[in-house]
């Protein structure tokens, strides 16, 4: 098993914006030290609680701070991009950090109506699908065979994945891109192997699959439990609330909202070091994962860098 690592930049309760993007940075360090292979950084615009907006300046200020563990964007949302202006910030990682770059897109767009107005999209379902004509003249423009050359050149040299659903799973394959999945679709096992990443394999053999799910060992499965907890919560009151909270340890639910949590923390993997490889296991060979990006924030920081430490030695 090969592990990633996804940090959205989310604050703790108490904690500043500029401390919680000080954190990601030390937290690349120290993933780097215990063996993770590659750390992600995404893209938020506007979203309280999430003061990571600008994933390729995160990547690279977390780049300058580490040496070899793989950077990347997870993503950069092209309906907030032009394609151009994203090729041209992917290569200037690649230009100052050649081959430890993976340059992560999706089609997310702006969280609530007032964030898109801001961001200038029009409508959602129109922007997606536009996707895949942008993904394809990104491609172009790394590549160095759009009317327009890119600068820093870039000659695709960048790994690139799409951050994927059903439908972008597809896009990937027939652009002969790798692939981020995640989602209930993986909890949703209604046969032996996963039906999108399937199909993904016999348009595109050589693509790359990263496998995203919050993760949490501890030495017993409550505790694990215990350290999903806070991202679950905020992930469940955003539905009402239009807003991702910073991460906390304590909090107030409704008899729906407790509901709904549960239902969540069943489309995650916890538990001790033996049952957590156990589970792994089997999502491993439901998706043929190639790695598993662990995706997540915590509000127990010591609990997440000794989660961290049994995935790191579950490696290999």
């Amino acid at each position: 098993m090969i592990f990633s690592r996804l940090d959205r930049a989310q604050s703790i309760a108490g904690e500043s914006d500029a401390v919680a993007l000080r954190r990601t940075v030390d937290h690349a360090r120290f993933l780097e030290e215990i063996g993770f292979h590659r750390f992600f950084v995404a893209e938020h615009h506007g979203v309280p609680g999430i003061p990571g907006s600008a994933p390729t300046v995160l990547a690279a200020a977390v780049a300058a701070a580490t040496s070899s563990i793989q950077v990347g964007t997870a993503g950069i949302m092209l309906p907030a991009h032009q394609p151009l202006i994203a090729a041209e910030q992917i290569g200037v990682l690649e230009a100052l950090y050649p081959g430890r770059v993976d340059a992560g897109i999706g089609n997310s767009v702006g969280f609530t109506p007032p964030v898109r107005e801001a961001l200038g999209q029009g409508d959602p379902a129109e922007l997606k699908q536009e996707f895949p004509r942008r993904v394809a003249e990104l491609l172009a423009f790394l590549r160095g065979d759009a009317p327009v050359t890119a600068r820093p050149a870039n000659a695709g040299v960048t790994p690139v994945w799409l951050l994927a659903g059903f439908k972008s799973v597809l896009t990937a394959a027939e652009l002969g891109i790798n692939v981020i999945v995640g989602g209930p679709s993986l909890f949703a096992r209604d046969s032996d192997s996963h039906p999108y990443l399937d199909r993904f394999r016999e348009i595109h053999p050589a693509g790359h699959v990263i496998v995203a799910v919050d993760i949490a060992v501890a030495d017993t499965r409550e505790g694990a439990r215990e350290l999903l907890l806070p991202q679950v919560v905020t992930e469940v009151r955003s539905r009402t609330t239009g807003s991702f909270e910073a991460l906390r340890a304590d909090w107030t639910l409704t008899p729906r909202e407790q509901q709904r949590v549960e239902e969540g923390l069943g489309m995650t993997i916890y538990g001790t070091p033996d049952e957590v490889y156990a589970q792994l296991q089997e999502l491993q060979k439901f998706t043929g994962a190639d790695d598993f990006l662990v995706t997540g924030g915590m509000a127990d920081l010591v609990g997440q860098a000794r989660s961290e430490q049994y995935l790191a030695e579950m490696q290999g």
